[in-house]
């Protein structure tokens, strides 16, 4: 009984901590939009000098430097779901900002019966694990890729990403270099997967680790 109200605090210690997380990178990602809408104006005013002296070199280089920044803090996928939107472009916008190649797409079922909460925690992991991942490795090895739509009738995550040598099983999961704290998001994601009645499998082999969800829709 005391051992599992001492695993329950750990659980909820943890989602609180995961959630404040995700909320800080959120709103790092939306403070670095608003910073560039505030300058959009004076982006402008700066090509039409350059442009009225005739520097059209200088225009083009410009604008390939406001593309590259924009790219950093764009949002990227609408899933229909606006927290799920936020940690899913919050993550994209790190995993890039490591010099991860990011493949994405993202679009929600509007007759999905699980809370957003738990819908971040199970993305918000895997996202971690695999931007992690991707960070041990050189530059020119790192590729990201998610998906979340449909599989016949139920909700299919996949996150695939680049990784090292193949990774072995402990107690039914992956031991991740991270530590134990890393291995315990990993096991709140098959558990919130569980608790829809729903399936986490996992696959490591040399060069690449995938992470499946699929939850039924009734």
């Amino acid at each position: 009984m005391i051992f599992g109200k001492w695993i329950d605090r750990r659980i909820d210690a943890y989602q609180s901590d995961l959630m404040r997380k995700y909320c800080d990178e959120v709103e790092s990602m939306y403070t670095k939009m608003r910073g560039w809408r505030h300058d959009y104006h004076n982006h402008i005013q700066a090509m039409q000098a350059s442009m009225a002296l005739g520097r059209y070199q200088e225009v083009s280089d410009y604008l390939r430097e406001l593309n590259d920044d924009l790219t950093n803090v764009d949002t990227v996928l609408k899933t229909g779901r606006v927290m799920v939107d936020a940690i899913l472009n919050g993550k994209i916008s790190i995993a890039t900002g490591n010099g991860i190649p990011v493949n994405a797409k993202a679009k929600l079922p509007a007759n999905l019966d699980m809370n957003d909460v738990d819908l971040c925690v199970v993305i918000g992991n895997l996202m971690d694990n695999a931007i992690e991942e991707n960070r041990k490795l050189d530059s020119e090895k790192r590729f990201l890729r998610i998906y979340i739509g449909m599989k016949n009738t139920q909700l299919y995550i996949a996150v695939t990403n680049a990784a090292g040598k193949k990774r072995e099983k402990a107690g039914g999961l992956f031991r991740s270099s991270k530590g134990s704290r890393h291995g315990f998001g990993l096991a709140r994601v098959e558990a919130i997967v569980k608790k829809y009645d729903g399936i986490f499998t996992a696959d490591s082999e040399d060069g690449g680790f995938t992470a499946e969800v699929l939850i039924p829709i009734p």
